[in-house]
């Protein structure tokens, strides 16, 4: 084991002298053993970034090299659990802090089942069982750099997550013991077999989501907004209706109080899809802004190499980082405790690399086992003073698809979600038009297009309206004001609180869109005949498309034939009366 003495240290880093270390490798520091990971070599000099507080650490305290990069132990057990940056537990522990030192360990036991036996030969990654007695079973895989043919293998029966369970013969004649968890590097992608194109959809069942500004299965999304705008609250509800099977949601660097919200709601939602508790599929990471700094920086990998776990048994995970701004400010403030020179915002120049292999982990895959899995990537951003041209949102937009801006004047106004529709974007709709039109939606994207440019008109004539009155605007203009207020109170407006329309499914969002798009057509039409706005304005029917989201559910999508009929029918009735005025 090496050592270094340590001689200089400033808050989070350090700096020691001794010879033996790595770049990247894991270190405990002092008589209490801190957690820290060596960033700089000089020589004989090390520089270390501790992960805990190091408050009364003296020069001359003893640096301890692991020999390995900073790992965390990945196994059955994480499911349902709540855990800080290091994978720490901060449940069920006796005390309610993290004591000093304290290693990540699993502690929980599980009913494991042999899917293999003495004598097969298994690749990296493959199943060799599976472990129940949690929420789900879950696959227990070979870890990614482990192969070989099994010597052993223990009977079903309930062992501790690290009670070894097979005996594998390697490739060079030596032997592995392999349990249900293992350890894996977290600043370390886990290796897949291959790169699946992101042709589905990550359904959350927010309209403006789905159908406007879609993120793909295993793609990339950032939600910037400044505070107030509802990115936490907007989290949870994608965490609780999306169609992934496992949740990572890591809390970094955010207010005690607002982490300790969620951790408080997270245990007491429900999951629609099974009934149960959301948190049965939740893997929380807290990191609340009064903890150490760099813990903060290491808790977006951890996070990453969790999710990366789940993917590799063939699950779908989302992974939802709130809030990458205070991870880059972790960066900021370590970088300038090193001396180095600062680039755009007083970040450091290596922000844009480190933005990118974060958001490289997200990906659609061949797992080595052969399953098919994915990481959905989405991570807010808090811009100061909502100000989307500082440098986190502008170097993030470089690597993410599917940009989910958030209004000021729209949340407080109480227009949830909060998205402003002309500053927000998705590079995702070519991908997903064929899997639309699968749903029986030729017209998605087509409607998604008109929808679009009525918003955009509407921005422009809203300007001129404020100016000649809407009165004195001409008849096409505030015929285009009234159908883009009817795509936003009847489509994009969603409450979360709304026991019928906090969820749409693809089919209701098809059917509200078609009936949308067929009104603009027969406003066309009016206009055409020489139907005045007012007239238009003023049928019953109007109040019924805008509240279609609350009066027809999930069960009934019949109803919106009929309303489809009765909208018909309203302008039929009033071209009719005014080719006979």
């Amino acid at each position: 084991m090496s050592e270094a003495r340590i001689r200089w240290i400033s808050g989070p880093v350090l700096r020691a002298r001794g010879e033996g270390f790595r770049m990247r490798e894991a270190v405990q520091v002092g008589e209490s053993h801190l957690l820290g990971e060596v960033i700089r070599i000089a020589a004989d000099e090390i520089t270390v970034q501790v992960y805990e507080d190091t408050t009364g650490l003296k020069t001359g305290a003893t640096v301890y090299g692991a020999g390995q990069p900073l790992s965390i132990p990945l196994g059955p057990g994480l499911l349902g659990g709540i855990f800080d940056g290091l994978l720490r537990p901060l449940t069920d522990t006796g005390t309610p802090y993290v004591m000093p030192g304290l290693r990540p360990a699993p502690r929980k036991a599980f009913r494991f089942v042999p899917g293999v036996s003495v004598g097969q030969r298994l690749g990296r990654g493959a199943v060799f069982g599976a472990a129940q007695g949690g929420a789900r079973e879950q696959m227990l895989l070979l870890p990614p750099d482990a192969e070989g043919e099994v010597a052993e293998i223990v009977p079903a029966g309930e062992y501790a997550e690290n009670t070894p369970l097979l005996t594998l013969t390697l490739p060079d004649g030596g032997t592995r013991m392999i349990a249900m968890c293992s350890d894996w590097p977290v600043r370390q992608p886990r290796p897949v077999a291959a790169r699946l194109p992101n042709d589905e959809p990550l359904l959350t069942g927010q309209r403006i989501v789905d159908s406007i500004f879609p993120v793909a299965r295993g793609g990339r999304a950032a939600i910037p907004g400044g505070f107030g705008t509802g990115k936490t609250v907007l989290l949870e509800t994608l965490a609780k209706w999306c169609n992934a099977d496992v949740i990572v949601y890591v809390g970094c660097g955010e207010r005690g109080n607002e982490i300790a919200g969620v951790l408080e709601e997270f245990p007491q939602l429900d999951d629609p899809r099974s009934g149960r508790k959301l948190m049965e599929r939740t893997v929380v990471i807290a990191n609340t802004s009064n903890m150490p700094v760099s813990a903060r920086e290491a808790s977006i990998y951890t996070g990453a190499t969790v999710a990366e776990y789940f993917r590799d048994q063939g699950l779908h995970v989302a992974l939802m980082a709130d809030s990458t701004s205070r991870w880059a400010e972790a960066l900021r403030e370590v970088s300038g405790r090193l001396g180095e020179l600062p680039g755009e915002g007083a970040y450091p120049a290596y922000l844009s690399s480190r933005l990118a292999e974060f958001y490289e982990r997200a990906a659609r895959v061949t797992t080595l086992g052969g399953a098919e899995g994915s990481i959905t990537l989405i991570g807010s951003i808090s811009p100061p003073s909502g100000d989307f041209s500082e440098p986190v949102t502008t170097h993030t937009k470089r690597y993410i698809k599917s940009f989910w801006a958030l209004d000021v004047k729209r949340a407080q106004a109480r227009f949830y979600p909060a998205i402003h529709p002309l500053q927000s974007y998705s590079e995702d709709v070519a991908a997903l038009t064929g899997w639309w039109q699968g749903q029986g939606s030729a017209r998605w994207a087509a409607w998604r297009r008109t929808f679009l440019t009525l918003l955009e008109d509407q921005t422009r004539l809203e300007r001129m309206a404020r100016i000649i009155g809407k009165d004195a605007m001409p008849v096409r203009a505030q015929l285009t004001l009234l159908s883009a207020d009817l795509v936003n109170e009847a489509f994009l407006r969603q409450s979360a609180y709304s026991e019928t329309d906090r969820y749409c499914s693809p089919a209701r969002q098809i059917a509200m869109m078609r009936v949308l798009a067929r009104f603009v057509e027969l406003v066309e039409q009016a206009h055409a005949a020489g139907v005045l706005p007012e007239q238009i304005a003023a049928l019953p029917v109007l109040r019924r498309i805008a509240r279609m989201g609350e009066d027809i559910p999930e069960v009934e999508l019949a109803r919106f034939a009929d309303l489809e009929a009765a909208l018909e029918q309203a302008f039929a009735k009033l071209q009719e009366a005014t080719a006979h005025a």
